[in-house]
């Protein structure tokens, strides 16, 4: 079991959840309930019922609730006297007892609009002693989830008889944590889910930066380590009690797992086998080394790499990619052996033809990689250039002058290639990197890391390129924006959009590759057919291949669009029409003009003039790369100036959008933000600039002890 995923072999078997929602999550800051999470949760709820799964709910919030609604009651109740006295706390039990009430009322409220129906179970600590209440229990559960009914749970405070938690050697619950434990123990649940205001059990304090998210409880490793912050701002337990009542459960054979009730879907997610949250299970100490991966070490360690690279001469950051190069060569078999297992397995598991061209590394493409890292190796050198000089003062000058941006996260699917191009850049520019494939690139991914590392010195480290393997570490590092300075995700408009909302790290890419040809009525036809047929068919799994071809209108009447139609059916391609060209040219009409096809498709449409072929790309394009072919240069002038795109061409195919095309030997991927780098990102991308000031002994004091020139200087 040690190379399996924990959460997918225990979740094929679950239908029985408790899930344990807390004060914490229920109410807000000034103790009102939080009406907008309970209605998610209850959202959620509804759908794994509709699925099958058994769904037993455990929640606090009642006292919390109660005591807010007292405290307002007996203010507008008080004279201006009153509230001079000094105020007694109300009692615990009155507010349960009211507390409870309104809760219930909500459940019911929110379910019914789900047509969901809710049962309330109100128990004490004694009640489990009896062993009839118990079996009792058992039946009345048993037939509430038959009926589909959603058992809601809490400790019956206002009658209860124990004056404060506590725990005995009985076993008997001191909180709804314990509780939770003890139902999922009663009820033979499958699983125990219980929300907490924080995403699981961290290390530390999760407010201390120092501080790393456990994904998996290893009690052998973990009793020790972990230090506990404050309670729960509002219950009675706080993540100590959650920690106790886990170890409980796991220990009898319950898998649970501690995750946040406050983000989106996060029990469904659990339930999908996405590793998030802390697992506790009575095997863990099987499934994972007790050094586990820690992201936050290898961002660290290819920082300090990095800086080990920055201290190298030009010349041997040239050397270091030349052997790189001369390994890719070498090691050619082994990295062909590796990369046919993956694309053998994306074919079996029947992957879109297009993912499965994107795998493939033949020896053509291999000798062209070892072929751009020469390039780049041979490249002036990036580091350290001075872009701009100025004397500010006789004898005080300054330098503006390029520098490596640090750590750099790449996160890219199905290319293998995509990994050797990013990281002969990363040397060339002395960052450091660490990089996420797909995993249908799984194999091949790891042999191209262990050719390249090898190749680094020991002087620099290999740690310097650091590969992310599990899917699970990602959310971990996109934490780390004091750590990690630039975010290149390479993949699918899903994969660019995700990343973005889920860090604060600054995110360079593009979330897709919507390019469009337009062929003018000035164009030269023969060269207007090469352009559109090499822009569609020369590889259309590219992200710079031709997605809409756009026709002049005078061009329908002179037969040329029939003619392309033809060409582009004759190489196998499918054509969907826009509005106008669909009926005209009898093809299906596109259910998107804003759409990415990664294969032998496009899109056909008929425009009236160069200024409606701008308003469309510049609708339904992705600002990705677009192309005029026209012999007459004023319409030419028009669509270069105004087409609002990183790569805008003019008698020229799109697929020319390419860092190696471009002369930049590879490419990190293609950008069309607007910040920082646009287009293809070669070296130039993953530099930034900062500032060199050398001086003879020159102070400000109010600037009355320097005359500034502010003087250009040649550089």
């Amino acid at each position: 079991m040690e190379n399996a995923d924990p959460y997918r072999y225990f979740l094929k078997d679950v239908k029985r959840i408790i899930i344990k929602v807390g004060t914490a999550v229920v109410t807000r800051q000034d103790g009102r309930l939080a009406v907008g999470k309970l209605g998610a949760l209850c959202e959620q709820i509804k759908e794994l019922n509709s699925l099958g799964y058994e769904i037993i709910l455990v929640s606090s919030g009642a006292v919390g609730l109660g005591r807010q609604r007292l405290r307002y009651r007996k203010l507008i109740n008080s004279s201006f006297a009153d509230l001079q006295k000094p105020q007694v706390e109300i009692d615990g039990k009155a507010c349960a007892a009211v507390g409870q009430n309104s809760l219930m009322a909500l459940y019911d409220a929110l379910f019914s609009q789900l047509d969901v129906t809710s049962a309330q179970l109100l128990v004490t600590d004694n009640d489990f002693r009896d062993i009839d209440f118990r079996k009792q229990l058992s039946e009345t559960v048993k037939s509430l989830l038959g009926l589909k009914v959603i058992p809601i749970f809490n400790e019956n405070d206002a009658v209860s008889t124990r004056k404060a938690p506590y725990e005995d050697s009985s076993g008997i619950f001191w909180d709804n944590d314990s509780l939770s434990a003890l139902l999922a123990l009663e009820l033979k649940a499958d699983l125990l889910i219980l929300l907490s205001d924080v995403e699981g059990l961290y290390s530390g304090p999760p407010s201390d930066p120092h501080s790393k998210l456990i994904h998996t409880y290893i009690k052998e490793k973990h009793q020790n380590e972990i230090t506990f912050g404050d309670k729960s701002r509002v219950g009675r337990g706080g993540m100590t009690a959650k920690v106790k009542a886990s170890i409980h459960a796991a220990e009898a054979g319950i898998p649970v797992i501690i995750t946040s009730g406050y983000a989106a879907e996060n029990i469904i997610k659990v339930l999908q086998g996405q590793r998030i949250g802390t697992l506790f299970h009575k095997d863990a100490h099987k499934w994972a080394p007790l050094k586990e991966v820690d992201a936050r070490e290898m961002a660290v360690a290819a920082r300090d790499c990095s800086r080990q690279l920055q201290a190298l001469s030009s010349e041997e950051r040239k050397q270091i990619l030349l052997k790189i190069a001369d390994a890719l060569e070498a090691h050619q078999k082994e990295i062909r052996i590796e990369n046919e297992a993956d694309v053998a397995a994306a074919q079996e598991e029947g992957c879109e033809q297009s993912l499965v061209a994107r795998l493939v590394l033949k020896n053509e493409k291999l000798a062209s990689l070892a072929n751009n890292v020469r390039i780049i190796a041979n490249m002036e050198d990036p580091i350290g250039r001075v872009l701009k000089r100025t004397e500010l003062a006789e004898g005080l000058i300054l330098e503006k002058t390029s520098s490596p941006l640090g750590v750099l996260l790449i996160i890219f699917e199905s290319r293998p290639e995509a990994l050797v191009q990013i990281a002969s850049l990363a040397i060339r520019s002395g960052n450091g990197l660490l990089l996420k494939g797909g995993k249908e690139a799984r194999r091949s991914n790891a042999i191209l890391h262990k050719v390249i590392t090898e190749a680094i010195p020991d002087s620099v480290g290999a740690k310097l390129i650091g590969l992310v393997t599990s899917r699970a570490e990602i959310p971990e590092l996109l934490k780390l924006d004091d750590v990690i300075d630039l975010v290149i995700p390479r993949g699918s408009n899903k994969l660019v959009s995700q990343i973005k909302s889920s860090t604060k790290i600054p995110v360079l890419g593009h979330a897709d590759g919507i390019c469009h040809v337009y062929v003018d009525k000035s164009a030269d036809l023969k060269m207007a057919k090469q352009i559109v047929l090499d822009a569609k068919i020369d590889y259309p799994a590219g992200c710079n291949a031709m997605e809409t071809l756009l026709v002049h209108k005078d061009l329908v009447e002179k037969g040329w669009l029939n003619s392309i139609t033809v060409d582009l059916r004759t190489e196998g391609v499918t054509l969907f029409g826009g509005p106008k060209a669909s009926p005209l040219l009898n093809i299906p009409l596109a259910r998107s003009l804003h759409h990415e096809y990664n294969s032998l498709t496009c899109a056909v449409e008929i425009v009236d003039d160069v200024y409606a072929a701008i308003d469309h790309i510049n609708l339904y394009g992705s600002a990705h790369t677009d192309s005029i072919v026209a012999e007459d240069h004023e319409v030419a002038d028009v669509f270069l100036r105004q087409v609002d795109s990183a790569a805008v061409f003019h008698n020229a195919s799109t697929r020319f959008s390419d860092g190696a095309r471009f002369g930049l030997g590879a490419e990190v991927g293609i950008s069309t933000s607007r910040i920082h780098a646009r287009g293809p990102v070669g070296v130039d991308g993953l530099l930034t600039t900062r500032w060199i000031l050398k001086g003879s002994g020159q102070i400000v004091d109010g600037d009355k002890a320097v005359s500034y020139t502010h003087k250009n200087l040649a550089i």
